[in-house]
């Protein structure tokens, strides 16, 4: 479907140049002086960096279609994770840049979601909020819930996490994975 950046919304995905770009953030400008424009920021879905780009609102564009698939991680294959389509309980290979430094966090049988462009994957995700057990920190001191102080915790999948004084090796911990901050204790 063809598109102009007047049709931008966050999160769309687009096609140009043979390269596929997801905004970030947009802002139709219109100076004084001079025709109006676009200020977008872009994502490039294949490197993954982002920058700054102004776009003539009437520059046509393709708007390129992403499905988001619920998949389960099944296991490490190289330098691979292959997953489970839940639906149609396919199993395809993706490779573990997808997920970027929320890898770190990754535990076998964990709820992924995958964006698909066709049977093509173009990006990976763990759900906001994941609970895992610290493997490794320092011991807590008792009486230290009072101050706002943290200490460095691993927990499974190897990432360390920020947590208060008062957690110890062995508890269950909830982890925001897009910040890697922690978010409470775990009531199991």
């Amino acid at each position: 479907m063809s598109i102009t950046p007047q049709d931008f919304r966050n999160g769309l995905v687009f096609e140009r140049d043979g390269r596929l770009f997801k905004v970030v953030e947009f802002q139709h400008i219109k100076p004084g002086k001079g025709p109006a424009f676009v200020r977008t920021k872009l994502q490039d879905l294949k490197s993954g960096s982002i920058f700054e780009e102004k776009l003539r609102p009437e520059e046509k564009l393709e708007e390129v279609r992403i499905e988001s698939r619920k998949m389960d991680y099944l296991y490490m294959d190289g330098d691979m994770l292959v997953v489970m389509d839940r639906e149609t309980y396919d199993q395809i290979h993706l490779p573990k840049e997808i997920l970027g430094r929320q890898f770190q966090l990754l535990t076998e049988n964990e709820e992924l979601t995958v964006a698909m462009n066709g049977e093509t994957p173009m990006g990976a995700a763990l759900p906001l909020i994941v609970t895992r057990e610290v493997t490794y920190c320092e011991p807590g001191v008792r009486g230290d819930t009072a101050t706002a102080a943290n200490k460095p915790a691993t927990v499974e999948g190897g990432a360390t996490i920020n947590v208060p004084l008062f957690v110890d090796t062995g508890d269950r911990i909830r982890i925001n994975t897009e910040s890697f901050t922690y978010v409470e204790r775990a009531k199991d």
